[in-house]
């Protein structure tokens, strides 16, 4: 596939571009409740293993790589970046993990997060995948960002890649937000208007990304690091306990390793 001409373009658009296009699906995903109250507990489970397998190889091949690769190439320590900013990454969703109230979809009221409040149990469910898409939206967002100072064919095939996988898995969060707010007695339209909502942030979060290491390149490989750490701070506290709550498990197992082979294709086939 022919991307040089994308690197005509200025990174911080391409970031809000790429960022639309996971929004996009991830509204996408958030329609299916026009047309379905429920969704198959089991394929749910598979979904969300495949999502999960899709951050997991997004967090190695098109963050963690290129941020080792970067260091390297400047004469650091090359683990240095890596490690730092993939523990502050995990630090900063767990900070954020432990303030915002949310709710993990499928827990009871009491097993709510953060800070107490009187919410109800839809919001509560809305932040939940609200929150966990702001390290999608600055991982892809930080990977464009990276052209500004490596107008790289193999780094924009990358961050190519990586919104392609994250827009991928989006698809099955929007489900799981918008079809459990009918169950909750939300009309069609206002459960798929919050679901779709809530993948609003991730544009923000893109062009948020890709202008801070527009401007400041030391943070380059930190930057990249981070958003490898929030996403499989993601990966562990939320998706791959959700795809393992129901009786079959091996389903979500293969569908996390579909997840890993679809974006180490797209990753290596990109880049």
């Amino acid at each position: 596939m022919k991307l040089d001409w994308l690197l005509d373009y200025n990174p911080v658009l391409l970031a809000l571009f790429a960022t639309l296009f996971t929004y996009f699906v991830t509204a996408l995903g958030a329609s299916m409740v026009f047309f379905f109250k429920k969704i198959n507990k089991n394929i749910l489970n598979a979904m969300l293993g495949f999502a999960a397998g899709v951050m997991i190889a997004a967090s190695f091949w098109s963050l963690l790589k290129p941020a080792i690769e970067m260091a390297e190439e400047n004469g650091s320590i090359p683990w240095v970046p890596a490690v730092v900013g993939f523990l502050a990454g995990g630090a900063f969703l767990l900070m954020a993990d432990k303030i915002l109230p949310h709710l993990h979809i499928g827990r009871p009221m009491n097993k709510a997060e953060g800070i107490r409040t009187a919410w109800k149990r839809s919001v509560l469910l809305i932040l939940s995948i609200t929150l966990h898409n702001i390290p999608e939206g600055l991982a892809v967002g930080v990977a464009f960002g990276a052209l500004a100072h490596n107008p790289d064919i193999g780094l924009l095939g990358g961050a190519v890649s990586l919104a392609i996988g994250i827009g991928l898995q989006n698809f099955p969060e929007g489900a799981a937000v918008s079809i459990p707010l009918r169950r909750e007695g939300f009309s069609r339209r206002r459960a798929f208007f919050y679901g779709q909502l809530s993948g609003v942030v991730e544009p923000v979060a893109g062009v948020i990304g890709a202008y801070l290491v527009f401007t400041v390149t030391p943070l380059l490989p930190y930057a990249l690091s981070f958003a490898a750490g929030a996403m499989i701070f993601v990966v562990v506290e939320q998706l791959i306990p959700e795809s393992q709550s129901g009786d079959e498990t091996d389903l979500s197992t293969i569908g996390a390793m579909l997840g890993f082979a679809t974006m180490m294709v797209l990753d290596v086939a990109l880049g």
